[in-house]
């Protein structure tokens, strides 16, 4: 199966920034326990334009975690499938 991925994108002000960052370490570790992985990334140009990124070998396991996840995302039905290029 392929590997899936949901992407999820917001924008935190200054002032909330410590408690994002914090929310998003339990976030990681939870998809962790739940065999996905979590990244996010800043917009170099804009501070506090995030985009959070949760993989997982496959969609059945992606969609799991998110609907056991303490903070639900936004969108977790939009799932991407890895496409082979070969």
């Amino acid at each position: 199966m392929p590997r899936a991925l949901t992407i999820q994108r917001t924008i935190v002000p200054a002032s909330e920034r410590a408690r994002y960052l914090a929310r998003a370490r339990q976030r990681a570790e939870y998809y962790a326990k739940a065999g996905c992985r979590f990244w996010i990334f800043e917009e170099a140009a804009l501070p506090g334009a995030f985009i959070e990124f949760t993989e997982a070998k496959d969609r059945g396991t992606l969609s799991a975690a998110h609907a056991d996840a303490p903070e639900k995302p936004l969108d977790a039905k939009r799932i991407y499938q890895e496409v082979e290029l070969t």
